[in-house]
């Protein structure tokens, strides 16, 4: 997982953090250029990069209360975000007990662009390779694989079964053929690298200093540095939050009997609740400060 932050990416992060209403309010233009600008990214690139979103279905434009030019999330867009919600969130301790979902799939020879898009989708469910045709992944993820292969229009091609895996290797020889449990691991350890120091310089900070690593001062709301904070926690929580997203997908969550020892994933979980406990309301204190819309 390296770090590439796209615009694109940051944008959908974006709205998954801090850009879901109840009303479904949308988010000014402006707004966007604003909250992006913060991470780094210029303004013809937000554009660009909402236009993409718009074309895929995943925005639709919407004026604001103020009547200026600004963005909703699709009804679809805000599945995946609630999709998405459970995985890097709340994230139960799997247990061998949960079972399996086996996905088995046909595609007529006709309609092979199909079999890549299923394939593709599948792994980033987290299902991993039992056979040619045989995906599997820990049981618990069987609701979100059928409307997910439903919304997609895919259901007709695949049969969902659950089940235990019964031998006649042990089942953690099986997991390591399944899944490439090396290139996972490499994804939590790069996401320790880029964000483990940052939440330290948060957790080391004195109220009032400001520290140059991942961040600013730890002052309160309404002063200076208070807004300094906000602005820090924001893009501290954002850039954390955009890495993550996308490791419980490549990591399915496999009960810890099945794992190598020292496995990163649990600290790499760990890692990030911290920053997300820490930083996600700080940073609302910047989304929400007042701005003038163009």
């Amino acid at each position: 997982m390296a770090e590439q932050h796209t615009p694109r990416s940051l944008i959908v992060t974006l709205y998954g953090a801090y850009g879901r209403t109840p009303d479904d309010t949308p988010l000014a233009v402006a707004e966007l250029i604003r909250l992006l600008g913060a991470l780094g990214v210029d303004a013809p690139s937000v554009r660009s990069s909402v236009s993409r979103l718009k074309r895929r279905g995943l925005l639709v434009a919407e004026r604001t209360a103020r009547g200026t030019a600004g963005y909703a999330l699709s009804a679809e867009a805000r599945q995946l975000l609630d999709d998405g919600d459970r995985r890097i969130y709340a994230r139960p301790a799997p247990e061998l007990s949960d079972g399996w979902v086996l996905a088995v799939f046909t595609v007529p020879e006709s309609e092979r662009h199909k079999r890549h898009l299923l394939r593709s989708r599948l792994t980033r469910l987290g299902f991993g390779t039992a056979a040619p045709g045989v995906w599997i992944a820990p049981g618990r993820l069987h609701e979100e694989t059928r409307h997910t292969l439903r919304r997609l229009r895919l259901d007709s091609y695949v049969d969902l079964f659950s089940g235990q895996h019964l031998g006649f290797e042990a089942t953690a020889d099986a997991v390591a053929r399944w899944w490439d449990l090396d290139a996972i691991a490499t994804q939590h350890e790069e996401f320790l690298d880029a964000h483990e120091p940052v939440l330290h310089a948060w957790e080391d900070r004195i109220p009032g200093s400001h520290s140059g690593a991942g961040g600013g001062a730890d002052g309160d709301a309404g002063t200076d540095a208070g807004t300094d904070a906000a602005e820090d926690a924001y893009r501290d929580y954002l850039l954390a939050l955009d890495s993550w997203r996308h490791l419980p997908y490549a990591d399915p969550g496999l009960p810890a009997g099945l794992l190598p020892e020292n496995w990163p994933g649990a600290r790499s979980a760990e890692v990030f609740t911290r920053l997300h406990h820490r930083l996600r309301d700080a940073g609302l204190a910047f989304v929400e400060r007042p701005f003038t819309e163009e």
